[in-house]
């Protein structure tokens, strides 16, 4: 059935599907019975799929990843599709445009997504106002990130003032220094810039009444050296975990043409392309830190075997995006009794 959608959606520009698709979802599940339906579809409630990580209890490991509910407009609907945590964000101080458009592409032939959508988002106060509506249960994380116009000298300011406001009303943070959509944000996972901004936000975090997880997302292009120094950071921050990983900037191994690339030009690639990538990374971390810090695992998640996969490499959660969009929300129940095949 899925499947039949989506040949109907991908004929249309991906971005304006994907506000078309929210709204459609929000009308679809004000009609009585259809939040009951889907549930059943797509909820596997099982006690042995709870997880506790980092001081949360999870009712799945199961995750939507940050940039499908940016400005946290759509996880009260997403959550009847069987998440057990949904991260909603990237959201920067202030609203932003964004990159201009065209600025998400589709490529088919690889099952893979590129974009530079450039931290688009309504900011912080309609984040907070959405999130005040909350009437989910699911674990909501709050993805954070600087403005555009924002110097990196400045950038833990930025981190600072979302983290305090947010801080009511998502469950766990991630901070969000590996998009390579905003100039120059990858520089801040360099260690000095990076301890900078993490130190800080937990020395705001550990003198609150119940401190929140923090979480660092990371790119998938680091080199060992510099997941080393992740690791390393980490450690000396006490920050909660790692999400492993980001979108990539390599374009190897596609079946899409050069030609088709050009075309496209600069973004993140996310989809199946990634997953082996992330894995690694995944798997890196887990036996260089001895698994001293959680892993959430993200990339090219497009099948129950995917997912296995990742949490054989030392995932302790996991969150799906392109998967999600490529599989439809059947792919979370698949997910969820492939987990439960395994006990």
């Amino acid at each position: 059935m899925y499947k039949i959608v989506r040949f109907f959606l991908f004929q249309f520009d991906p971005e304006k599907v994907h506000y078309f698709t929210a709204k459609a979802i929000n009308v679809m599940l004000k009609f009585p019975g259809m939040k009951w339906i889907w549930k059943s579809m797509y909820r596997v409630s099982d006690t042995r799929l709870e997880k506790e990580v980092f001081g949360i209890k999870f009712k799945n490991p199961v995750g939507l990843a940050a940039g499908f509910d940016k400005n946290a407009s759509m996880f009260n609907d997403l959550s009847h599709c069987g998440f057990g945590f949904i991260e909603i964000g990237t959201v920067t101080p202030v609203g932003q445009d964004g990159n201009p458009k065209p600025r998400l592409f589709r490529l088919k032939k690889d099952s893979a997504i590129i974009n530079r959508m450039g931290f688009n988002n309504k900011g912080l106060e309609n984040a907070i106002k959405n999130l005040k509506k909350r009437n989910c249960a699911t674990v909501i994380g709050g993805n954070i990130g600087k403005n555009k116009i924002t110097p990196n000298q400045s950038a833990a300011d930025d981190y600072i003032a979302t983290f305090e406001a947010l801080f009511p009303y998502v469950d766990y943070f991630v901070v969000n220094v590996s998009s390579p959509n905003t100039p120059n944000l990858r520089a801040l996972q360099e260690k000095k810039p990076l301890m900078k901004i993490l130190s800080s936000l937990q020395e705001i975090n550990n003198v609150k009444d119940k401190r929140k997880p923090i979480l660092l997302k990371i790119a998938p292009d680091l080199n060992n050296n510099e997941l080393d120094d992740i690791i390393e950071i980490v450690q000396e921050t006490k920050i909660d975990g790692v999400i492993a990983s980001n979108t990539t900037i390599e374009r190897t191994n596609l079946n899409a043409t050069e030609k088709e690339l050009e075309n496209i030009g600069a973004g993140g690639l996310s989809g199946k392309p990634v997953r082996d990538k992330a894995t690694e990374v995944i798997s890196y971390l887990a036996e260089k830190s001895n698994k001293s810090f959680a892993i959430i695992g993200v990339g090219g998640i497009h099948s129950a075997q995917d997912a296995i996969e990742k949490f054989k490499a030392g995932a302790d959660l996991i969150q799906i995006y392109t998967g999600f969009i490529y599989e439809g929300p059947g792919l979370i129940k698949k997910i969820n009794k492939a987990i439960l095949a395994e006990k």
